[in-house]
Order: C-alpha cells, then structure tokens, then sequence
C-alpha cells in the first residue's frame, strides 16, 4: 500500500525550479531515504507534502487520497519535523508537548509521557528546553512529530550537527519507531548514516529525482569485487565453485565475472584459473563506496 505518491511535483520560486517534476512513492513499512545536497529540493518536497507550500502543479496522494479536503484529514495520520520545530525555550520537555497535545486536540492525556518515553526523554525533569543538548533538542522534536500516534513520520535532516553519540540515539530511535510500523521519509545529505536505516532511497540533484534505488540495490552497487575478463567464462564459472569452492561470483558480460570472495588473494584466482586452462587477461578490483556513488550520480556518470 502507498502511504505517499507524488505525480510530476513541481515548485518554482522565482522562475526557479527547487521541486522539478518529482514522482516517488513511499510503501508502507519503508523507511525512505532522501537525500541530496543542501539546497537539492529535499525540504521544499517535504514543505509540500505537508502543506507547509503549495505546488505549482502536479498531485500528492496520502493513504490513496488526493481531493484536498480529504487529503488535509489523511494528514492528520501523519507527524513531521520540517526545519526547526516551535519549541518553547522556557518551558520543560512535558510542558512543551502538553501544550501542543492541547493545541492538536489530542485526546489523550498520557500521550505526552508516551512520546518522551519512546524518545527517552523522560528524565528531564524540571530542565528547561533552552538548556538541551542538540541531541535532546532533535529527539524533543522527534516526540512532537510522534504525539498523535501518526502512522507516517517525515523527519527533515534530524542528524544534521549531531554528535557521534547523538547521531547513533537517533538511528535506534528511527529502528525503534519502524518496529512499532511506522512508515518513515527522512531527508539527509549524509548517504553513509542513511545507509544504516533505510530500506529504499531517491536521490534529489537540483530539485529533480535521478536515481531511485532499494536498499539491496544499493549494496549491490556499492559491493567490492575483483572483476575479472578471461576467454571462457562458462569454464572459469566452472573452476571458481570446483577449484576455488566459492559461488560468490556473476558474469556481468561475455567475458567478465564479478567475484565477491578472494579479495584478499586474487593471485589464487589467477592460478587456478590458468591452472584448468582459462587464460585471464585482466584482473581489478571494482566497487564504490557510498560517498563516490552518490557523488558519480549526482554528477551524472549513474553506474
């Protein structure tokens, strides 16, 4: 089931594009990565989503509703954090959520000390907002996002700034809330930490979508292997799983495999591949890391 689906989204400000012609759709049960350098269009999409903008044309679904009366109440499933949160400085952790538990009409008087619960701020006491760390500042944000038991959340660059220590509280907090079956859009310009909680991603290069990939893809894209060209690959496929006893290995093209074993010793590959009579005619180690992927699609050279 879509929770999200946007059609040829599109957003200009002053005769510029910052949401150019996006389609995505967010599944329930993903935890949806969108990412983009600063500037890329990631915040102006989540504005929209959330009525923070309004499009200047295309469509935006939310749990299959799309007329606008219809679609302001199926946001009312939804929570968000969409630049900074407003946020009391004088006032506690509970005092904070108290009041926007009082605002939104949320019925339910233990839903504050849900919320700091789950974000693990429940022992803040007396402290006032000013005083939090960055960390407890964002995870605060995180439980007005949480308040009314959304079925969606859309968290809009919450890592940024953070601390080692801070950005590894958030990443459980992201895991704990997707095991509760929260759908989850969360924005960074940080591919490795997204990497670590994602299942699906779009890559946003200058308002646009250029790439949409799932977590498997990614890993796949970005796995190291010793590429292989011989003469016979039917027979060098053959050595690799009788001689070599691995079948962590594929043929890519006619003449070259990618084997993901043997990383460490590919002069054993050679030697047992010209041992059975397949000659091999190069050999390399291929693979990107997460950094130069995403800068090789943003610059256009999409692997």
């Amino acid at each position: 089931m879509a929770v999200l689906q946007t059609k040829n989204l599109t957003k200009r400000y002053g005769g510029k594009a910052a949401v150019d012609d996006v389609s995505l759709t967010v599944e329930k049960g993903d935890i949806f990565g969108l990412i983009g350098q600063n500037g890329a269009g990631k915040t102006t999409l989540m504005r929209l989503v959330t009525s923070l903008a309004f499009p200047d044309s295309g469509s935006i679904s939310l749990f299959g509703e799309t007329r606008e009366a219809r679609l302001n109440a199926a946001r009312a499933r939804m929570g968000c954090v969409v630049e900074t949160p407003a946020l009391f400085p004088g006032l506690t952790a509970a005092q904070n959520l108290e009041y926007y538990r009082i605002q939104r009409g949320i019925p339910d008087k233990g839903a504050v000390e849900k919320a700091l619960e789950l974000v693990n701020l429940t022992d803040t006491g007396k402290k006032k907002f000013k005083n939090f760390s960055l960390g407890m500042k964002q995870r605060l944000g995180l439980a007005l996002a949480i308040l009314n038991s959304p079925d969606f959340i859309i968290l809009d660059e919450p890592i940024n700034g953070l601390d080692p220590l801070g950005i590894i509280e958030m990443r459980d907090l992201m895991k704990r809330l997707h095991g509760q079956g929260i759908t989850i859009l969360i924005s960074s310009h940080i591919l490795t930490e997204l990497s670590q909680v994602a299942t699906k991603y779009a890559i946003i290069h200058q308002g646009r979508l250029v790439k949409s990939l799932t977590q498997e893809q990614l890993r796949e894209a970005c796995r190291r292997a010793l590429s292989v060209t011989v003469d016979d690959a039917a027979r060098a496929a053959a050595i690799l799983e009788t001689a070599l006893n691995t079948r962590q290995y594929k043929q890519v093209s006619g003449n070259e495999l990618r084997v993901y074993a043997y990383l460490d010793d590919p002069a054993e590959v050679t030697f047992k591949l010209n041992q059975g009579g397949v000659r091999v005619s190069s050999m390399h180690e291929v693979g990107d890391s997460l950094e130069d992927y995403f800068t090789a699609i943003i610059g256009g050279e999409a692997k």
